[in-house]
């Protein structure tokens, strides 16, 4: 490993004292419309798993794919959790204002030669569980060619790649990529544990092999909930519950209902109930083994929503 410029270690360092202060958890919803049900549901197992360790929970927007942004999702993100009880701490955080930070990190990559360009399209690697290493030591340009820059990938450190192979950290079309604002973030806000769905168990490799290519310190805890599906068994999603919560308020529904709600497809209680957040922590923290069930490091987890519950119909 390449050392460390000062200005990279000093965010390092601050994350890391962060780190030792004490318990540091984040929901990171992207604000591509509404929060679903889905995402409120892994909103309040991290949130408690946060407030029951006593700790700081931050929220962060992943707002840097603009093309997929929608506007006033965040302030609908805010007052959703602000009405359901799921308070943070701090300002929210947007990773569009850090980009700097990203921007810094490749800087150092790319000087370092951790960095090199890749051409290859989605199409021919369509088939590859991992990449194969096609552009690493060819002395590709970084420049435009056929009207179309490269992409930039990390030389990952062993094991990593036999695990997941070397990344893009930044797209083709200019954009940082998901795995490195990701990674750098969880290192500069000294997150301790990222309480996440299942369905983003699969990226944990890849974000552990971006925080070792950066520093020896150990990455945070990855904790996995279950993912709420549909009554087919498939992933519930913004197509499902493109209006969020806004038509349960619209027809008067109160926020203990909804927390009930998602408590119980999350398995934390029985169907029917209706409590506060607060309320809901009181039964967490009286019984943690509630919410250890529902966390695992690379849950499969899946719940079924029967389409019970609340309806504003």
């Amino acid at each position: 490993m390449r050392p460390t410029p000062d200005h990279l270690e000093q965010w390092i360092s601050e994350g890391q004292r962060l780190r030792t202060q004490g318990y540091r958890g984040r929901f990171a919803p992207t604000p591509s419309g509404p929060l679903h049900r889905g995402n409120l549901a892994t909103a309040l197992l991290s949130w408690l798993a946060a407030r029951h360790e006593n700790g700081t929970w931050l929220l962060r927007f992943d707002d840097l794919d603009t093309p997929r942004l929608r506007a006033g999702a965040i302030d609908s993100a805010c007052a959703d959790l602000h009405w359901l009880g799921l308070h943070w701490d701090g300002p929210p955080i947007l990773q569009s204002q850090r980009r700097g930070l990203y921007n810094s990190v490749l800087s150092h990559w790319r000087r370092s030669g951790d960095l090199y360009p890749c051409r290859c399209s989605r199409r021919q690697l369509a088939a590859q569980p991992l990449y194969p290493g096609t552009c690493r030591n060819r002395r590709l340009d970084w420049g435009w060619q056929q009207a179309r820059l490269p992409a930039w990938r990390l030389r990952v450190p062993e094991p990593f790649s036999e695990r997941c192979g070397d990344l893009v950290l930044r797209r083709a079309d200019g954009f940082i990529a998901y795995h490195l604002a990701t990674a750098v973030d969880e290192l500069a806000l000294g997150i301790s544990e990222v309480v996440r769905g299942a369905d983003l168990a699969a990226v944990r490799e890849a974000q552990e092999a971006v925080i070792a290519a950066l520093t020896p310190l150990e990455p945070p805890r990855y904790r996995h909930g279950p993912l709420l599906c549909d009554a087919s068994g498939a992933k519930l999603s913004k197509r499902d519950g493109s209006e969020g919560l806004a038509p349960l308020k619209a027809h008067s529904i109160q926020s203990d209902q909804v927390i009930g709600l998602l408590a119980a497809d999350l398995g934390l209680i029985a169907p029917g109930s209706a409590l506060s957040a607060k309320e809901l922590l009181q039964d967490v923290n009286h019984d943690p083994t509630k919410l250890k069930a529902r966390l695992s490091a690379n849950s499969s987890q899946r719940l079924r929503d029967q389409g019970g519950g609340i309806s504003p119909h």
